[in-house]
């Protein structure tokens, strides 16, 4: 009876202890305000084209430092740099995980889950063609668009830049004399010189003609060169499957660029290696004029000698634009943390960051005079226009005219 008695009383006393502590636990959360856990930031996951990848990396380390919220939550922006040809080819095969379209949304696969993590909430691409091919691809598959082109989460474009000419001041200076300007008809002709520059009316020491165009398979403005080239050998600002099938045009084509160096050890940062690597890399070339303003003072300091820019006839624009996706595969929240980012690109003391490297505003608060440093005054003299001259805008190629130029470029220059 005894041991009994001594059980049932400890029992007792460790209720009355268990219903203290809960008594003073109660009493302490009556003092304490509820707090929701956080759910913690919101991560924004932004592909971005090569040339704009230096200007936005930056600013998204700003806008991350500033703290940024939305709904209380914290938005945290990865950029990762991608060139629009190959996140174009990523979409089309899907790589990135786009759910199907009877996909339950609400009971995703492990796999799926795991793959949504990293799907890219933004697209910054070279130019808005690109996010319509794979808007058009999704649209047979899916049924329904993932880019929009009206509405709140409409492409919008951060920045500008276009194709142009930037050639050695020298060799410049001669293919002025000897054809009266440079154009790909100039290229051609001296791409195809037998004799040379001394042929020209060069130097004997400078070789034969040297063009320098990106590897297409790199970066997308080597196929934007391509493009200029068909534009101005049809005289026409738009061209077809048919045109760039056209023996004779493939044929003009190739003896133009037979004037390129070695495009298999290029790297996509063509301008890079115009400037590293001088007159070994090429005489001149199209490229992008963002690219070319970044490197004009290296190639200066290197080589002793400025390039001279000049804007072709057809101009191939860049207009960057801000994608963002509307698919189930990000939320809400991401969407329009990205809109917010957005914003932060397009304010005035952003964009006006953007001339730096080289790029053209595109708020209209903003022009390419307003930084002391800026690349397009500091350059005025070797030809860069602060207003770009009156020329023919190339318009958007389809999916079968890249297409066609890739493949005839595998086939007949990359060997």
């Amino acid at each position: 009876m005894k041991r009994s008695r001594i059980v049932f009383l400890a029992i007792v006393g460790v209720a009355i202890v268990i219903v203290g502590v809960a008594l003073a636990l109660r009493a302490t959360n009556r003092e304490q305000p509820l707090v929701v856990t956080p759910k913690g930031p919101i991560q924004v996951r932004i592909l971005t084209a090569l040339p704009v990848e230096p200007w936005v990396r930056a600013a998204a380390e700003q806008f991350n430092q500033e703290g940024h919220k939305l709904e209380g939550e914290e938005i945290q922006v990865e950029i990762i740099a991608m060139d629009g040809l190959t996140a174009l080819g990523k979409y089309d095969r899907n790589e990135f995980g786009a759910l199907d379209a009877d996909a339950d949304i609400e009971n995703l696969t492990s796999e799926q889950q795991q793959a949504l993590a990293r799907f890219p909430t933004a697209w910054i691409p070279d130019s808005r063609y690109l996010p319509e091919l794979a808007n058009a691809a999704y649209k047979e598959r899916l049924g329904r668009d993932v880019y929009l082109t009206d509405g709140e989460y409409r492409a919008k474009p951060v920045a500008l830049s276009l194709s142009s000419w930037g050639i050695y001041q020298s060799r410049a200076d001669v293919l002025d004399q000897t054809f009266g300007d440079v154009s790909w008809q100039t290229v051609h002709d001296a791409a195809t010189a037998k004799g040379g520059w001394p042929e020209l009316g060069g130097q004997e020491s400078w070789g034969f003609f040297k063009l320098v165009v990106p590897d297409p398979r790199k970066n997308v403005g080597g196929l934007t060169a391509m493009i200029s080239a068909a534009g101005e050998y049809y005289d026409r600002p738009s061209i077809s499957t048919e045109d760039v099938t056209d023996p004779e045009f493939q044929a003009w084509l190739e003896e133009t660029l037979s004037a390129t160096t070695d495009l298999s050890g290029a790297s996509a940062y063509t301008a890079e290696d115009f400037a590293l690597f001088g007159y070994s890399q090429g005489d001149g070339g199209l490229l992008l004029e963002s690219d070319l303003l970044n490197n004009m003072q290296g190639i200066l300091n290197r080589w002793g000698e400025p390039l001279s820019i000049r804007y072709p006839t057809y101009v191939t624009w860049f207009d960057f634009p801000f994608t963002i996706w509307i698919g189930p595969e990000t939320s809400a929240l991401e969407k329009n943390a990205a809109l917010e980012f957005e914003r932060y690109l397009l304010s005035p003391d952003v964009q006006r960051a953007a001339l730096k490297y080289g790029l053209r505003p595109v708020n209209d608060e903003v022009t390419v005079t307003d930084a002391e440093d800026s690349p397009f005054v500091q350059w005025q003299d070797q030809g860069v226009a602060i207003v770009v001259p009156r020329t023919s805008a190339m318009r958007s190629p389809d999916r079968d005219v890249l297409q066609t130029l890739l493949r005839w470029f595998e086939l007949n220059v990359a060997q």
